[in-house]
């Protein structure tokens, strides 16, 4: 019988310099591309947001499982399964499961109903201001949810490079990640954002193929013997091939995992930054298309990802990958160090050095995409649809507003006065917002934005990156899905349903984590020194998730006024036809 590689530790010494190179090749060669984009780019907002929508099926394909395929895949997933075994492989098929919903009821209709953000497509039909600060600050909130994610896994990740689990060199490296993100979106925007994540997807997978093709050399393609030496190395046994290690040893903990596998499998088709991917192409049916090849590509990582996990608890062991870190962030960079040749090894700390590479590549890919999205909904929705929307006078009923703007500017307005984009003038009859204000102002809220991360990051380093991932999911779940399903398939949807809709999943979601373990009353809580938790669950969507369509069913049944049965029916030959699309 095989035996486990003595415990692997991070490159110590000399060794750190191949890996630091690679780390300033991945950043130089990142922010080249950021530059090459701002030279090509417009400055109009079709630009900065869509990229100018001209990139292919494939390449959007590859650009939206690069924004999928975060720090929480590729260290997050790998290091449940290191450390749980059964009930991280289980994990990990929620968020491959999701990608149906979204290819099913999602692409095509918001391609073609929407602009640039959601509030986009709920604008069609549902013309209000809180409409759309609703929809954008539930968008803000959940990148925020998914910002901190990708950061602590950077943090955690430069932390094993450089030898040490200072706190400081964790705090340097998000702050480092914060200010480079902060240029990806400022200067080269979505063309920028969109060519980092083809580069970094395409790495992405070819490290995951090139470990797993070692893992199954080194077992020799015995996948059964992989499976029992990786029992044999976890310390819990046969159990950790069967399910409960995590989820399964209480009732509540059986709820905990139900709430979380409901949040990824539908929180995907609310992710903004998911969605704003289907605007980078010129088709809904590039869109369609676009999703097939994100399922192909994000299928097969998805079962490299099960084959690290078990290759890391296997080759490492259990308990090593949690003294490296508590979360287990760091198993595949350890089970890399071993396959390359272990501790000492030439190979050992080129393959180390190069997956720690490939993993912050990962990691700056999304967090540019992220930031991008979360700029978006404030500069578009927040400030340029909602609070610059406000009319100089107030006129009762939708059709007085609605005279308030010539016939002319409402003719050459076209299809952004359908969707609230103004160009001209603001539905409500107010001065619109210029596209380069617009995108000034989004380029300022990145900074913001980046800003809020950086300290939220900071809060949360000892937490698994692919548990804060499942609450930015159960977040988009309760807040941004009810309301964008609502809105494509129910006709009598109302103004005052989709404000509530969004309020009454983002509220919950948000509280019940604040009250949760998470953040009070256990060892790895944010704050462990304290308790004030009465909610038991760790992922809130069990609740929220009910609670976000409860409120949008009940806002619509007691909305003084019936929703219009026109905006409708241009909503749904848009949304199905394509006619006038942008």
């Amino acid at each position: 019988m095989r035996t486990a590689t003595p415990p692997p530790v991070a490159p110590a010494g000399d060794h750190h310099d191949l890996a630091v190179v690679l780390f300033a090749v991945i950043v130089l060669v990142t922010l080249g591309i950021t530059f090459w984009a701002g030279r090509r780019r417009g400055g109009g907002a079709d630009d900065f947001y869509a990229g100018g929508r001209d990139f292919t099926p494939l390449q959007n394909g590859f650009a939206l499982s690069g924004d999928y395929l975060s720090a929480a895949s590729f260290l997050g997933v790998a290091g449940l399964i290191a450390l749980f075994g059964y009930d991280g492989v289980l994990y990990s098929i929620g968020f491959l499961v999701a990608w149906l919903v979204v290819l099913m009821l999602v692409a095509e209709l918001v391609r073609n109903a929407g602009r640039y953000t959601l509030a986009d497509v709920l604008a069609l039909r549902l013309r209000r201001r809180k409409v759309r600060a609703a929809a954008g600050g539930a968008s803000v909130v959940v990148t925020l949810f998914y910002l901190v994610a990708q950061m602590v896994g950077a943090g955690s990740l430069v932390a094993l490079l450089l030898g040490t689990n200072s706190a400081e060199a964790r705090t340097w490296t998000i702050v480092a990640v914060g200010g480079l993100m902060i240029v990806y979106v400022t200067v080269g925007g979505m063309r920028a954002t969109t060519w980092i994540q083809i580069v970094k997807a395409f790495l992405l997978v070819a490290g995951s193929v090139l470990l797993t093709v070692l893992l199954l050399v080194r077992f020799h393609g015995d996948v059964a013997e992989l499976m029992r030496q990786a029992a044999q190395h976890s310390g819990a046994g046969q159990r950790y091939l069967e399910p409960g290690l995590k989820y399964g040893k209480s009732f509540t903990s059986r709820l905990d995992f139900f709430s979380l596998g409901l949040a990824l499998v539908l929180g995907t088709a609310g992710l903004p930054h998911i969605l704003s991917r289907f605007y980078t192409v010129p088709t809904a049916r590039a869109a369609r298309r676009s999703t097939m090849w994100a399922i192909g590509l994000v299928g097969g990582f998805y079962l490299m990802a099960i084959a690290l996990g078990l290759g890391a608890t296997a080759l490492v062991g259990s308990a090593e990958v949690r003294h490296a870190n508590a979360a287990g962030n760091t198993a595949v960079p350890l089970l890399a160090l071993v396959l390359g040749g272990g501790n000492g090894s030439t190979g050992g700390v080129v393959l180390f050095a190069v997956i720690s590479a490939i993993a912050f590549a990962t990691i700056l890919a999304v967090v540019a995409g992220l930031t991008l999205a979360s700029s978006a909904a404030f500069a578009h929705d927040i400030w340029a649809g909602a609070w610059r929307g406000r009319p100089r006078r107030r006129q009762r009923g939708a059709r007085g507003r609605r005279a308030l703007v010539p016939a002319s500017r409402r003719a050459r307005g076209g299809a952004d006065a359908a969707t609230g984009t103004a160009t001209e003038r603001t539905e409500d009859g107010a001065p619109a917002t210029t596209e380069r204000q617009e995108v000034l102002v989004a380029r300022i809220a990145a900074v913001g934005i980046g800003a809020v991360a950086i300290v939220l990051s900071l809060f949360a380093q000892q937490l698994n990156v692919a548990f804060l991932v499942g609450l930015a999911f159960a977040v988009a779940a309760s807040a941004n899905l009810p309301v964008l399903l609502y809105s494509l398939f129910w006709r009598r949807f109302t103004p005052r349903g989709a404000v509530w809709s969004v309020y009454g999943g983002l509220i919950p979601a948000v509280v019940l984590v604040a009250f949760s373990p998470v953040v009070s009353g256990t060892k790895v809580a944010l704050f462990p020194g304290v308790d004030f938790h009465w909610f038991p669950l760790e992922n809130p969507g069990l609740v929220s998730i009910p609670l976000g369509f409860l409120a949008g069913w009940i806002g619509t049944l007691t909305s003084p006024e019936p929703a219009d049965p026109d905006r409708y029916a241009e909503l749904e030959v848009r949304a199905l036809t394509g006619a006038g699309a942008a």
